[in-house]
């Protein structure tokens, strides 16, 4: 309902004024606040309550008193001899003194309007009003994502017993009788004093990297059945300074135990650590050690590590970009403590790691493989361009993928996967290098048969004793260097077949804010894309596999893009199939860039390049034909003018003319 302030006339005894609020339809004195005071209170030195001083009067009295362009009026003066009647007011207006007139010090009521403001539960985003769904992802302000995971209805609230719930409580009772975590291959790390690493003051809004990010993985697991129930669960330890001295200085593993004595600190202005957060940071690095020397060890076949603080851009020397301690690292060199000659590091959050690059790019035995947004170094944190190879005799130790835009999705990621990382990864059957070993041996006798025949050739009863030494110490120069030669050249034909990385262990640095909705990442990466790149990284390293969970800041996308991973290390295979692969323009231009700088350090990628290249010039006339066909048709209101024939003619011509250009298959 509308309302307007109403001031009140000066009294002749220099009382302060006050002012009236009219409701739409009428004028009430009951409850009446002014700016100094309430109406209804009694007033020193007057006999008589403010009732007495106010005169009220309907709008419907001034319509059937008074000509109809006059305004109600609230008075208030003494009424020394009696209740002044409203025909009273109109006919003595001398009655009144003159100041009452004036009403230059007026001021209007200013009536404070309380602003509803609440975040979202799933995305942290402000909505601002009395609206129950998120204007930016849709979820309801109290939907049961912390209760359910993502199976909870979006956009509806949370009642405390869904139809959700029921179903999915029968398949798990199905599920349990087939698959027990005891003889469950796949292992998962979490405890809940991971949780207490929170930001103690809340900002403009709530800090993404929160909580709620393990909580809402977990109940989408419980909800499936997942976990507990079919995963087998991995104690937590807290790391020892000396094995994280394997990845940090000294100095940064000091500073984030600095944090355990203080409320609340930062390390950088979206970097936050409270007293928890350095236990947290230690139960998080142990958790992934463990978790990947038991899988190493054959005790389970994979594993998945729900742990937080996340820890990709931590670096040898400085927490940044939300992380403490660098996990995945943390993980690679344990690996390789147990046994492990060769580890393997894909990072598929939509940040680059430049911490883990910082710590291996030196180091041939562990290679790292990043598909982020990076924009020419506009994204955070700037680094990962295609160019950062390795350094120190380590190149090609490090291969980026740096997305030119937002928005990637399934399709674009798919295909950097088929035609990079599996090829430069990829084990060679054991059957081609025996068949190489089989040519060498054929070689070596093929030459020494030759050999042979040159001795037989050589009549020594016809030419001296020094001459025919000198001619079988040539021969047999020649021999040696043409097996060494060839040796050597078949040995360097096999390396070549050997450059693939063939890695003994398997790590996935499992960032999902790439994921559809993240408001960080703005990319549109689907479940069904996460388990596809899962699915195709299983059969590596004899199925070796450790995924590290990083960022992912939308709850509905993180939960289920994790379990859908989850499933895959099930052996359940990925969520669906996608189609045919056809990748964006600018996402075939970013692989064909990186595969172009690689091929220097993986020469498999050669021949891949030289295909896809092809490929993308067709691509690019067949774009360049199309701009110049709609810069040619006639105007569409042609057809139906004078210029109807000139039309018809133009366009039967182009027509004709595409009708014998190739199409564009999108494989």
């Amino acid at each position: 309902m509308g309302s307007e302030t109403i001031k009140t006339g000066r009294l002749a005894n220099g009382e302060t004024q006050k002012n009236g609020h009219k409701e739409s339809r009428g004028l009430s004195s009951n409850g009446m606040n002014g700016k100094h005071g309430n109406f209804g209170s009694n007033r020193a030195g007057t006999s008589s309550s403010c009732e007495d001083d106010v005169l009220m009067m309907n709008m419907e009295d001034v319509d059937g008193n008074l000509d109809g362009d006059i305004a109600p009026v609230v008075v208030c003066k003494k009424a020394r001899q009696g209740d002044l009647t409203f025909q009273d007011i109109h006919g003595n207006k001398d009655f009144f003194d003159e100041d009452d007139e004036d009403d230059s010090d007026w001021e209007p009521v200013q009536k404070h309007v309380e602003l509803i403001k609440w975040f979202c539960v799933n995305c942290t985003m402000v909505n601002l009003g009395d609206g129950v769904v998120c204007d930016l992802c849709g979820e309801h302000k109290d939907s049961g994502i912390l209760r359910l995971g993502y199976f909870a209805s979006p956009s509806s609230q949370d009642t405390g017993c869904s139809e959700v719930e029921s179903e999915m409580k029968g398949k798990n009772k199905e599920m349990h009788s087939q698959h027990s975590a005891s003889n469950s291959s796949t292992a998962i790390g979490f405890d809940e004093r991971m949780l207490l690493h929170s930001e103690v003051q809340m900002k403009s809004h709530p800090h993404p990297e929160r909580s709620d990010r393990l909580r809402a993985i977990a109940a989408s697991l419980a909800t499936a059945g997942l976990f507990p129930g079919r995963c087998y669960p991995i104690s937590a330890r807290e790391i020892t300074q000396e094995e994280l001295q394997m990845v940090h200085s000294l100095e940064h593993i000091q500073a984030v135990e600095l944090t355990s004595h203080i409320f609340s600190s930062y390390f950088t202005p979206d970097t936050y650590a409270n007293e928890h957060s350095a236990r947290a940071a230690r139960l998080a690095a142990g958790l992934c050690a463990d978790l990947a020397s038991t899988i190493f060890s054959g005790r389970v076949k994979n594993g998945f590590a729900m742990v937080r603080p996340p820890g990709h851009h931590a670096g040898v020397r400085e927490a940044m970009g939300f992380c403490l301690h660098n996990n995945a690292a943390v993980a690679a060199l344990a690996v390789q403590a147990a046994g492990a000659k060769k580890v393997l590091i894909v990072d598929w959050d939509v940040h680059h790691g430049n911490g883990t690059q910082e710590i291996f790019d030196q180091n041939k035995s562990v290679l790292y493989i990043s598909l982020h947004r990076h924009e020419g170094g506009k994204f955070y944190p700037g680094t990962g361009s295609a160019n950062e190879v390795g350094r120190n005799g380590a190149e090609g130790s490090c291969v980026n993928i740096p997305w030119s835009r937002g928005g990637v999705g399934d399709n674009d990621y798919i295909f950097a996967f088929q035609n990079l990382v599996i090829p430069i990864v990829l084990v060679i059957p054991w059957s081609n290098q025996f068949s190489l070993w089989v040519m060498k041996i054929q070689y070596g006798l093929l030459v020494w048969h030759k050999v042979i025949s040159s001795f037989e050739v050589i009549n020594v009863s016809s030419k001296p004793h020094a001459v025919v030494l000198f001619d079988v110490l040539i021969t047999g120069v020649v021999f040696v260097i043409s097996c060494h030669g060839m040796f050597n050249i078949l040995s360097l034909f096999s390396d070549l077949y050997a450059t693939e990385f063939a890695p003994d262990f398997t790590i996935i640095s499992a960032g999902f804010d790439a994921a559809r909705g993240d408001p960080l990442g703005c990319c549109d990466v689907t479940p069904a894309g996460y388990s596809q790149m899962a699915d195709m990284l299983y059969t590596l390293s004899g199925g070796k596999l450790l995924v590290i969970l990083e960022g992912g800041y939308n709850l509905r996308s993180i939960s289920s893009s994790a379990t859908a991973v989850i499933k895959v290390l099930l052996g359940e295979g990925p969520v669906s199939e996608l189609g045919n692969i056809a990748p964006s323009r600018a996402g075939l231009q970013t692989v064909l860039e990186v595969m172009k700088i690689q091929m220097n350090f993986w020469s498999s990628l050669g021949s891949s390049y030289a295909k896809l290249q092809s490929q993308w010039g067709a691509y690019c006339n067949t774009r360049k034909q199309i701009k110049k066909r709609q810069r040619t048709e006639p105007p569409i209101w042609w057809k139906w003018g004078r210029k109807r024939l000139l039309y018809h003619i133009l366009i039967r011509r182009l027509h004709v003319k595409s009708k014998g250009q190739p199409s564009l298959h999108s494989s």
